[in-house]
């Protein structure tokens, strides 16, 4: 069999982590920690079975089925056309890329403009120059481990090391208090595995094999099943960088809001500890994280998007379908973080179980052979119960909340299960092959 040396192994790895770690990953990890406190390491242990564990499962699960659209089609054709244009619709030119771009320009500018600065104007010119630079490295996705996993990579990694390592040299007065939905391990730990559904990973992972596999290809494997060989093994090099990288900023968090109660988000947390460990000079240092991290994953997102697209529809090849892409994550930048994110979190409420349940599914398939059913009831039952309980939330009512763990904002797990059983208990369809 085939294999990659170590060497290129690695550097795959570090271009799916580069990918991977993006606006999110910076924001939510040290966000999380702040309200955590004392409770800290219970949260990140919920942030990493969701933003970590699920990632990983994620690109496993797609290397193993051949796809995104083939794990879609275990529960009917129609439904894995739809989700999947949702879902890179998502992770793509909808949400995740314009708050890339959006995400960069807040740590980059802001901060350095004066007053009384044209922030419109600046933002205008920031969003053209990074898309077309994103762009430029896009058209070219074989040679993303080149860019990404050998330069842009290590740098980031060695950015966040020097924070990291400033802390723990000066660790200024420890952790705080736990806030109300902190403030007991398994409440820190739930709201831990919630936050992580907005770092999108999950759904990103069912995304990224297509480019991950053609970067492997790109480096002299040729066999199938050595490439997917290789993808899982770097999935799993990918997995460690991030809860490494998690935990530091988790660290770097519960010890910023602990000198500096109540931050507005992960963010400020982050800028308010760079600012007191190293002055001015910090300001730059987090746009540089920030912004190299954010260049990383907009770059994978167009790549993936616009291969998916160009295979799915071929109306237009993958440099029309990038610079498509492109264009329209730049109108809705110009939109602003806040609406993104406010925007994308009822979205992710209702598609990420989904693909939570379709990634779980993907590991018992061995024994559901012969119960071909078992997929679409339980995507059944999962959706649904996830359109209702998003709905009642921003409805703010509760005809929902007799559900076990709706209250932790789980209430989906119950009805996937249901689902899992009504399909196991079906009779099997005749003649019909499983995916």
């Amino acid at each position: 069999m085939e294999r990659l040396s170590k060497r290129d192994l690695l550097l795959v790895g570090f271009t799916l982590f580069s990918m991977f770690f993006g606006a999110g990953n910076l924001i939510f990890p040290p966000g999380i920690a702040a309200q955590a406190g004392s409770m800290t390491w219970f949260a990140v242990l919920g942030l990493t079975v969701s933003a970590v564990g699920l990632p990983v499962l994620g690109v496993i699960a797609v290397a193993r089925t051949g796809g995104l659209s083939t794990l879609g089609d275990r529960v009917h054709p129609r439904f894995s056309r739809l989700f999947t244009v949702v879902a890179y619709l998502a992770i793509g030119p909808c949400l995740a890329i314009p708050r890339t771009a959006t995400t960069s320009f807040e740590m980059a500018i802001p901060p350095f403009a004066g007053a009384d600065a044209p922030l419109a104007l600046y933002q205008l010119i920031f969003l053209l120059v990074f898309f077309a630079l994103a762009l430029l490295v896009a058209l070219r996705p074989e040679k993303l481990t080149d860019r990404l996993g050998k330069i842009m990579c290590p740098i980031l990694i060695a950015l966040i090391l020097v924070t990291f390592i400033a802390c723990l040299i000066h660790p200024l007065n420890g952790y705080g208090s736990p806030a109300p939905a902190y403030d007991t391990p398994v409440k820190a730990a739930t709201q831990g595995f919630l936050q992580g559904y907005q770092t999108m990973d999950t759904i990103a992972a069912l995304a990224f094999g297509i480019i991950i596999s053609l970067n492997i290809r790109a480096r002299g494997l040729r066999e199938d099943r050595s490439v997917v060989r290789a993808t899982i093994r770097s999935g799993v090099i990918a997995g460690v960088l991030l809860f490494l990288i998690y935990a530091m900023l988790a660290h770097i968090g519960a010890l910023s809001a602990g000198a500096f109660p109540n931050p507005s988000d992960g963010t400020q947390a982050l800028t308010n500890l760079v600012a007191a460990l190293f002055g001015p000079v910090g300001s730059l240092l987090l746009a540089a994280i920030f912004l190299i991290a954010c260049f990383n994953v907009c770059v994978g997102l167009v790549s993936s998007c616009a291969e998916f697209f160009s295979q799915t529809f071929p109306v237009l090849n993958y440099r029309r379908w990038a610079v498509l892409f492109v264009l329209v994550s730049f109108l809705i930048a110009n939109v602003g973080l806040s609406q993104i994110l406010t925007f994308s979190l009822p979205v992710l409420n209702i598609i990420y179980p989904v693909a939570i349940v379709l990634i779980l599914l993907s590991f018992l398939h061995r024994f559901l052979v012969k119960r071909p059913r078992v997929y679409p009831v339980t995507v059944l039952f999962t959706g649904v119960a996830s359109f209702l309980l998003e709905l009642e939330r921003l409805t703010f009512s509760d005809g929902l909340s007799f559900i076990p763990l709706a209250s932790l904002g789980l209430g989906w797990v119950l009805p996937a299960l249901a689902g899992l059983i009504v399909g196991l208990l079906l009779p099997p369809k005749r003649g019909t092959e499983p995916v």
